[in-house]
């Protein structure tokens, strides 16, 4: 009689183990999709974020360089008109002496290289967000649908996320004519 209290109660405990153990199973499923669809929104943010830093940096590096560059040609235009004003060749050479002290030297061309370097940065860490986000969908879109994920989901009550692809068009609102008419 004895035995067969103990072994009952094994019985029972494994029972308990075993019913316990697929709770946790199914909970964990839900959890696991949880985390991966947080995983899925922030890949979205970071690409939002790099597209926030685009446009900012565009526009801030655009006018820049407008800046710069105007400032260069009224630089040199000055210089033109110092030349024709003046007959004598120390006068001009005076006045390109002190231009060229006060500005060692032009660097209109250094800053649309900067630019397009940016810009080319910025494109690639687009790309390459846009890819992580595609690759944590992926993730997601699978495990979601996969057996016997799906079935434990639909027991706890989880609603699946509809998730899609990332295309790779270009933006009607990409900048365009940053530098204007001159």
């Amino acid at each position: 009689m004895k035995s067969n209290w103990k072994v009952a109660l094994i019985a029972f405990g494994g029972i308990v183990a075993v019913a316990l153990m697929c709770v946790f199973g199914v909970y964990s499923s839900q959890n696991k999709a949880i985390a991966m669809e947080e995983q899925v929104k922030t890949a979205q943010s970071d690409i939002k974020v790099q597209e926030k830093r685009r446009v900012d940096l565009v526009y801030n590096l655009a006018d820049c360089v407008k800046q710069y560059d105007s400032h260069e040609a009224e630089t040199l235009k000055a210089v033109v008109d110092g030349r024709g004003q003046t007959g004598n060749i120390e006068n001009v050479t005076t006045a390109i002496t002190a231009v060229s002290e006060a500005y060692p030297e032009l660097k209109s061309n250094e800053n649309y290289k900067q630019l397009m370097n940016e810009l080319s940065i910025t494109e690639n860490m687009i790309a390459e967000y846009r890819s992580n986000f595609n690759k944590q969908v992926k993730q997601y879109n699978r495990y979601v649908r996969k057996f016997p994920t799906s079935i434990f989901l639909n027991v706890t009550g989880y609603e699946k996320q509809s998730y899609s692809y990332l295309e790779y068009d270009v933006s009607e609102d990409a900048p365009q004519n940053l530098f204007g008419d001159k």
